[in-house]
């Protein structure tokens, strides 16, 4: 990569100069002019920003059993064209992903269909159904990198703290979705005026924050490691906040569109903005950003949810929760770096290091040190674009930026030293042989 401004959050580096590649891995890093470019892929990144790969701690991939949502394939290919080199995804398949044999079907859909490193995370307990533990040794042993229900809590306190004591035995995180269902039944959009107006039944605050308050203590408990996952709310990023300072090994994640959307997006009963959690109020994304800032949220993860037209394309109360956001996500959370409200380094360092370290990867990632394996991404910052999802690369085509103008988009995507996406404002340097 030659002439891009390079930033490795890893290391505190940020320098103009070319990024050389050899065997797959990291060979050398240079300032400006000085690089033999014989080892290098001679992508030409003048103007633009070369930096580690992306990590997504949360996504779905649907695959098995939902394929008319998305494929490994298919999305896979949309991390890449979001500048993504390793993902993450939800066990809420079909099967789940609760048996070594599952596990196993999806490292080898990645290896013969997939774009980027794909690592599955395990369900907590049998068919997500919240009454019996998954064998977790034998799913760490086929190498999950965490357990979680996804789309659920465990309702039982007795049988989260068990998986808790569990997960620790095997030394994989639990990444808790956090939801009192009592609370949330029938909801569709967060409690608050916008949903009273619009006459749909909300989901309170109180209904995440209580069981991140819950969970972050059974952790705390069993000696645990706990991720909570899109975090939503101003009260549970407090309550995260107090945990870490009283030395419970809890960790965060934050979408880009609760950091920079509010409920007020579902004016007009738009379904493409129907996400769990719901979108929230503008203090708590206040919140939210600040907290990122401060280091309480520790990642940005997407929580990719692709889903069918037939639904999204419904009535409000119909629609399903989620949004296909890995092909937006980059240029979305740059508009935070355009308005100042958030710096770049910091940024890149919640997409790339930080993430990379709250999972036990069988890799180094996150990293552009000498050795490490070459998992590039390269953005243009300045390049506006339109949304619009008849490209997106992923099958879900529901994205509340549909015909936004974004600023910011990855252009090129390499995964051990294979470019795996080009974008057509990318040039290759002819080496002369």
């Amino acid at each position: 990569m030659v002439g891009g401004r390079i930033i490795d959050p890893s290391r505190g580096i940020d320098l103009v100069g070319d990024l050389l590649v050899q065997d797959g891995r990291v060979a050398d890093m240079v300032e400006r002019g000085r690089a033999n470019r014989a080892v290098d892929t001679g992508l030409l990144a003048t103007g633009m920003v070369v930096c580690p790969g992306f990590v997504d701690l949360h996504c779905h991939l649907r695959e098995p059993g939902f394929e008319d949502k998305e494929t490994v394939s298919s999305g896979t290919r949309a991390g890449a064209r979001g500048g993504f080199t390793s993902v993450c995804c939800m066990p809420n398949t079909n099967p789940a992903i609760h048996s070594a044999a599952v596990v196993r079907y999806v490292f080898e859909k990645a290896r013969s269909e997939g774009e980027v490193r794909v690592f599955p995370v395990g369900s907590i307990t049998v068919d997500q159904r919240g009454e019996r533990l998954v064998e977790m040794e034998e799913l760490a042993a086929a190498g999950v990198v965490a357990f979680s229900e996804d789309g659920w809590s465990v309702a039982d306190p007795q049988l989260m703290r068990c998986a808790l004591e569990c997960s620790r035995a095997v030394n994989l995180p639990i990444v808790d979705h956090c939801e009192d269902r009592a609370l949330t039944a029938g909801g569709v959009a967060n409690e608050g005026r916008v949903a009273a107006r619009l006459g749909l039944k909300g989901m309170p605050a109180r209904a995440e924050e209580s069981i991140v308050a819950r969970d972050v203590g059974l952790a705390g408990l069993a000696g645990a490691r706990l991720h909570i996952a899109h975090v939503s709310t101003a009260g549970s990023v407090e309550i995260i906040r107090r945990a870490k300072e009283s030395g419970i090994s809890v960790s965060a994640e934050v979408t880009p569109h609760h950091l920079t959307l509010t409920e007020e997006r579902v004016d007009g009963y738009d379904t493409s903005a129907k996400v769990n959690p719901p979108l929230r109020t503008r203090k708590d994304a206040e919140a939210l950003l600040q907290a990122v800032k401060d280091g309480v949220v520790d990642a940005i993860a997407t929580d990719h949810a692709p889903h069918t037209l037939q639904d999204k394309q419904c009535g409000f109360n119909l629609a399903a929760f989620g949004i296909s956001g890995l092909e937006t996500a980059l240029g979305v959370l740059l508009g935070l770096v355009h308005q100042g409200q958030l710096d770049l380094t910091t940024l890149i360092s919640k997409l790339t290091s930080e993430p990379a370290r709250l999972m036990p990867f069988p890799h180094r990632l996150g990293t552009l040190e000498v050795g490490a394996l070459a998992d590039v991404t390269i953005f243009d910052p300045g390049l506006e674009w339109v949304v619009d999802p008849a490209l997106f690369a992923s099958k879900g085509k529901s994205n509340p930026w549909t015909g936004c103008l974004l600023k910011g988009k990855v252009v090129a995507t390499i995964v051990g030293g294979e470019i795996i996406y080009k974008g057509d404002t990318v040039r290759i340097e002819d080496r002369g042989g």
